[in-house]
């Protein structure tokens, strides 16, 4: 009882917030920019619209048919991104025109326009990079433990690809294409595969099941996994043909060499109903201690115990590297892991950028990205999984 009043109460203070911050935005962009009807009634209109839009992007996107969600889902998901901007410039001018001398009532029609100009061209740009799809990045990464016979080793990660309200069957089978044109030898989904319940998507997801990795298909789960309904989706990529690891391992055998492959669930698992949550003692039990292993965990979070715990190499995604600029910068507030290749103790974490998109349909400054990750042996000294940390 006392958590979900406490969830009652955390959700009237953040639309509180969020109310008054689109009351900001109206009286910045409306009333200072001085407005005449029928513009000032449209453009107030139109902001309280999207505040609107966003408070049922979350409960078109969970219940409604996938076709009629749609048209409710991407105003919200689009409005979020815009609003940040807004903030963002007219903030930015408040400060800077507490230094600047000017006439009251003089500057608001000209930073309105400015500040409408430049958030419609970060939108234009973030919608085309979005349109544009993935990129293909090519990543080597060199491990002291690595077998030199599995020199080469090639991983490609997709990550956080958010099949849902936005991305759809067609997007899925032109990922799948590309991903099985690089004839890998391993496919590691780390994570945040759909945004909706089974039910809504199982068609949309069919093109996974023709995913092909010479040594299989190996999947995480995300934190939006878990708020899609973990186990049905879980169940249902298994008979897709897809490996699920759920604070479960994997040893992978070529020849004389071997690897271990773990997979942790997310840890926001742990904070709802049922039995999931990170566990990666379970993860790691299976697997002896003269091996390498490649941890695929969804948030790179895990990477602060990971490291000490004698992993060589951790997947990640999560992130999707802020996904919109400069929103990465208040990601590493939370997370010091936003993109990228990261050693800690001799152990090394590669963040995916992310393959699809959440919310807003635009990229700024992140790219959406299907890696190749080359594992090369290094010569350098070996460590023991179980020991100190590095």
């Amino acid at each position: 009882m006392r958590r979900w009043l406490a969830g009652i109460a955390t959700f009237i203070v953040l639309l509180a917030v969020a109310g008054w911050l689109h009351a900001y935005v109206v009286q910045r962009m409306v009333v200072d920019a001085g407005l005449d009807n029928p513009w000032r009634g449209i453009t107030t209109g139109l902001i309280w619209a999207g505040f609107g839009a966003m408070l049922v992007q979350p409960l078109a996107d969970r219940f409604l048919p996938r076709s009629s969600g749609r048209l409710l889902s991407l105003p919200g998901t689009s409005w979020m991104a815009l609003v940040f901007w807004f903030l963002l410039a007219l903030g930015v001018t408040d400060l800077a025109l507490l230094t600047i001398p000017h006439e009251p009532g003089t500057i608001g029609p000209w930073r309105a326009a400015a500040v409408g100009g430049t958030v419609a061209a970060l939108a234009s740009v973030g919608h085309y990079n979005v349109r544009r799809g993935p990129r293909d990045v090519r990543v080597e990464i060199a491990l002291p433990r690595w077998p030199r016979e599995l020199d080469g080793y090639r991983i490609v990660q997709i990550s956080d690809i958010h099949i849902g309200p936005a991305l759809d069957r067609r997007f899925a089978r032109a990922l799948v294409e590309r991903v099985n044109a690089l004839e890998p030898d391993l496919v590691a989904v780390t994570g945040d595969l759909v945004d909706g319940r089974l039910e809504q998507l199982i068609e949309e997801v069919q093109p996974f099941g023709e995913l092909r990795g010479r040594d299989g298909v190996y999947f995480v789960t995300g934190n939006h996994d878990f708020y899609s309904g973990v186990d049905d989706w879980t169940d249902h990529l298994t008979k897709l043909g897809l490996r699920v690891l759920r604070n479960d391992s994997q040893i992978i055998t070529r020849g004389r060499s071997a690897f271990g492959l773990a997979g942790v669930d997310d840890h926001r698992g742990g904070l709802l109903p049922g039995d999931g949550g990170e566990d990666l003692d379970a993860a790691l039990a299976g697997l002896p201690d003269a091996l390498p292993v490649v941890l695929l965990a969804h948030d790179p979070s895990t990477f602060k115990t990971s490291h000490a715990r004698g992993i060589d190499l951790q997947l990640s995604g999560h992130t999707h590297g802020g996904q919109i600029w400069p929103f990465h910068a208040l990601v590493r507030l939370v997370i010091p892991f936003v993109a990228g290749r990261y050693s800690r103790g001799g152990a090394e974490l590669y963040v995916s950028r992310g393959t699809g998109f959440w919310g807003p349909p635009m990229r700024l400054g992140a790219p959406a990205e299907i890696t190749e990750i080359v594992v090369r042996a290094a010569p350098q000294p070996s460590h023991a999984r179980t020991g100190d940390p590095r």
